[in-house]
């Protein structure tokens, strides 16, 4: 079997199996990408995608480097880690010397050849790390003074981190760690509460190398073991086929009504989201099909992407897998990772509820239609057929919930994924035989991980998948290894809380507007280590709960995926619909505008993370603010009952603002201002010009 890389994986769940009843064929996927290169889309806004391809013995090799990396923390999880240093190392010696095989110095470097000094660098890369691991005992449990060849080390590790991860998620990262490194060597010279003693560089090389405080720190500690698992499990996933099922089943469920492709959008992205950590993979795997889809209906193209953009960045915060920093925020909070998921469901509900409301009223202001019930597969046809591929995402809920941990969760996960593939394979095969319709017995053997190849190439796909975030979280323990060095923390937060006049909304402003800008250059799990080392605390400071804080940042930089000037999600979405960039990017900012308010409610009100409620309390709060989302939609598409008039607007955005405080007051005025529109509407119902 040839290797599949990471757009060919996106290119398969894109294209998706629309066959089920012979009565929704795939022309349309077919037709959009002979206009479209996807390829050329996830390379252009996924860095990770662009890497080499090699023939030979050389791919053999690299291959098997990906595959043992999956077999490491296989091991791992079953026979239990290694000390921490060690556990760390062994995953970053991994990492570099893969992402100096597979990436280029330049983007547009030649991705058919190997230049002798990325050799060089791949073999440093596992020198570096093998040197902590070869010297445990000494580094560790004599914790003599570091010696000349520690500090080379250690000098080495930081300069080639800083490169790996510059190569295979971006340069913003790679400058933002190298400033907070320079601001550790030189806060001397900072006037002001920012400034510092400043700390040679001896100290800093020590700190970030022999220590669990810098580069082999918390972040990669999460990252050599629940995310790589999470993210192996994810891979083996994608090869039964899942991200298939879930577009047939959203297509089923919501095809036929008001606005359907638009809603097909919504519940795939939602879907495909739970096992996705990437809003842009996520936009190309599932818009592949979404977007032409929704502009055959009538809908154009600037909104379709910004649809499927809006949609597939949502998927990151929807539980029950959410994306990679919800596992970092689990041991940055120290709680378990369960908690995380139940204080985001509300939220994330909330979330795809509003950008439903948008598409439903949208749809019903330009009067489209849903795609015809006989075009459409049926929903028990689809779970009879598929319905077994959900089995290992139940077991991972049902694991959870048991009080597993992450780490034993992911790994049993794996395991019955491959049982329950295999079965599955055998009693398809059995029904095949039975078909005199080639084409129908072929298809009933399409989704499977049962043979050794395959779980061979989900374990090589893992290994592959998982390099950038661990880049990613390798970097950021530079950041965090200054923070612990200098107290930075502390003093942003501080210098926050200043600004802002000891104004609780203002701190959630300004924070939010630090959010959105970090997280334009960085990856979700760089952004929010980042953001919860300097932005978190300022919101703590007025006696939020923690998860409510760190959920805030969490949100917005996620936000930042559909935010232009930075818009990632959105320009590949597109890229797809031949759009307009800009123009997707602020109409995905336009439908995703209530996920802008979610993280003030739930600031305001902590009760809809389910912390300190009662269940009727958690009700009432859902209620009102879904009544607020409705608001705000109606407001901002300009149609409810008719056309709105700007008057009317106005005032709708009003009420979804007063429904966002908690207490009775504001609520019952929020939905006054409502009743009031409404009945205008319906003693008018003449047509108003909109906005």
């Amino acid at each position: 079997m040839s290797h599949k890389n990471r757009m060919e994986i996106v290119k398969e769940e894109g294209a998706g199996n629309f066959a089920l009843e012979g009565k929704l064929d795939s022309a349309a996927v077919e037709k959009v990408q002979e206009t479209v290169d996807v390829s050329e889309i996830v390379a252009k806004y996924d860095k990770e995608a662009v890497y080499r391809t090699f023939k030979g013995w050389l791919d053999s090799a690299i291959r098997c480097l990906c595959i043992l990396f999956s077999a490491f923390h296989l091991y791992t999880a079953a026979a239990g880690a290694f000390a921490p240093q060690i556990q760390r190392s062994v995953h970053l010696g991994f990492v570099l010397t893969l992402i100096y095989l597979l990436y280029p110095a330049r983007a547009d470097g030649d991705r058919h050849k190997l230049a002798w000094y990325d050799v060089l660098l791949a073999f440093l890369g596992a020198v570096v790390c093998g040197y902590i691991i070869w010297n445990y005992d000494i580094i560790v449990m004599e914790a003599d003074v570091p010696g000349t060849l520690d500090y080379v080390m250690g000098g080495l590790a930081i300069v080639l981190v800083l490169e790996a991860t510059r190569r295979i998620v971006g340069l913003p990262i790679a400058l933002v760690a190298l400033v907070f490194l320079l601001y550790a060597k030189f806060g001397a010279y900072i006037p002001g509460m920012l400034g510092h003693r400043g700390f040679s560089f001896s100290r800093i090389i020590s700190h970030m190398y022999l220590t669990t405080e810098g580069i082999f720190g918390m972040p990669l500690g999460v990252s050599a073991s629940f995310v790589f698992l999470f993210i192996l499990f994810g891979a083996f996933l994608h090869s039964t086929g899942l991200g298939k099922f879930f577009i047939d089943l959203a297509l089923a469920a919501a095809g036929r009504y008001v606005g359907g492709p638009a809603k097909v959008a919504v519940l795939a992205s939602g879907f495909f989201g739970t096992i996705s950590g990437s809003s842009v993979a996520n936009t190309v795997s599932t818009g592949t099909f979404t977007i032409p889809l929704m502009k055959s209906v009538g809908y154009r193209g600037s909104f379709a992407g910004a649809v499927e953009a809006a949609s597939s960045t949502g998927g990151q915060i929807m539980p029950p897998i959410m994306g990679a920093a919800a596992f970092i925020m689990a041991q940055f909070l120290g709680v378990g990772y369960v908690e995380i998921a139940k204080a985001a469901l509300i939220p994330a509900l909330l979330y795809y509820l509003a950008v439903g409301f948008m598409v439903h009223m949208e749809a019903k202001r330009l009067g489209l239609k849903g795609i015809p019930k006989e075009r459409l597969p049926r929903t028990w046809h689809v779970l009879r057929e598929g319905g077994y591929l959900l089995i290992p995402i139940f077991v991972l809920i049902y694991l959870l919930m048991q009080g597993y941990t992450p780490l034993k969760a992911a790994y049993y996960c794996i395991l019955s994924t491959v049982i329950i593939s295999a079965v599955a394979n055998n009693w398809k095969a059995w029904r095949g035989a039975s078909y005199n319709n080639e084409s129908e017995a072929s298809a009933l053997l399409e989704c499977n991980v049962a043979t050794g190849k395959d779980i061979l190439q989900a374990m090589e796909n893992g290994g592959r998948l998982a390099l950038g975030v661990a880049a990613a979280c390798a970097c950021t323990g530079l950041v965090i290894g200054v923070v612990t060095l200098t107290g930075m923390g502390l003093k942003l937060a501080n210098t926050i809380v200043t600004l802002s006049g000891d104004s609780f909304m203002l701190t959630l402003l300004f924070t939010m507007c630090a959010s959105i800008i970090l997280g334009m250059g960085l990856p979700t799990t760089a952004k929010y280590i980042v953001l919860a080392t300097i932005a978190a605390p300022a919101i703590q400071h007025f006696d939020v709960p923690v998860l409510a804080a760190h959920l805030f940042i969490m949100y917005f930089g996620i936000l930042a995926d559909l935010t232009p000037p930075v818009a990632l999600a959105a320009y590949a979405a597109a890229g797809i619909a031949r759009a307009d960039p800009n123009a997707t990017g602020f109409m995905a900012v336009k439908m995703a505008l209530a996920g802008f308010l979610i993280p003030y409610i739930f600031c305001y009100n902590p009760g809809l993370l389910m912390i300190g409620a009662t269940p009727a309390e958690i009700a009432f709060y859902v209620v009102t603010a879904a009544i607020g989302i409705a608001s705000l939609s109606f407001a901002s598409v300009g149609y409810w009952v008719r056309d709105l008039h700007l008057w009317e607007r106005i005032p709708l955005i009003g009420a979804a603002i007063a429904l966002i405080f908690p207490g009775l007051r504001t609520d019952l005025l929020g939905v006054g201002i409502m009743v009031v529109v409404y009945i205008l509407q319906k003693v008018f119902p003449g047509e108003a010009a909109t906005a």
